[in-house]
């Protein structure tokens, strides 16, 4: 087990493998929330794979992506469905949420750029983003689908999800702070709490 791990000794494993095939993608996640950042990454779109990269790194989270999108239309479809395919390994990866702290928050800059994301893994989906972006474009990235990506990623991990670009006047800056924020605030929320083993943070009981 590495030291980074999460795991307390003897707790499950928790990984996952999601595949999700559609007339439009051909996708496959696998996620390992105890791993240690590394990454294999293929979606056809450059700067998509490098976000993504961001969330592997700084999340801590070893992340194995692998799809087949009709790029020939535009990266919609490929964004949207890594996002909805994301979530639902993060989800399966959990199992229960026992022990987790559920809560997760990051501030990240980069240059002039300065970004806040907070989650809250409650089973409730919910988006609020506010990120103006300078640019249309990004590399061959369209920045408007990482409001997808993250939508999907929302309905199917079940989080409360709070992205506010704070400052920013370079496009690729504001969404490497965006992507960069989202992977702490995720390690933080998904982080297994030894005060509260086999405990669910709610007073419901369950998430």
């Amino acid at each position: 087990m590495s030291p980074e791990s999460s795991l307390a000794a003897g707790a499950a494993p928790r990984h996952a493998e999601v595949t999700r095939n559609t007339a439009e993608t051909r996708i496959t996640v696998r996620i390992d929330l105890d791993g240690s950042g590394k990454s294999k990454l293929h979606t056809g779109i450059g700067f998509f794979d490098h976000m993504l990269d961001q969330i592997a790194r700084h999340g801590l989270i070893d992340l194995d992506i692998h799809a087949d999108g009709d790029l020939h239309i535009d990266g919609h479809h490929t964004v949207e469905d890594v996002g909805i395919t994301l979530g639902q390994a993060v989800h399966k990866a959990l199992g229960d949420r026992k022990g987790i702290r559920r809560f997760g928050h990051a501030y990240v800059p980069l240059d002039e750029a300065l970004s806040r994301v907070v989650i809250d893994f409650s089973g409730r989906p919910g988006l609020v983003m506010q990120v103006p972006f300078k640019s249309g474009m990004i590399g061959s990235f369209d920045s408007q689908l990482a409001h997808e990506f993250f939508q999907g990623f929302v309905n199917h991990a079940l989080v409360t999800l709070h992205i506010d670009n704070l400052r920013g006047e370079n496009a690729h800056h504001q969404a490497e702070t965006v992507f960069k924020a989202f992977a702490r605030a995720l390690r933080a929320a998904v982080e297994v709490d030894p005060r509260a083993a086999g405990t669910i943070a709610s007073t419901k009981g369950s998430l």
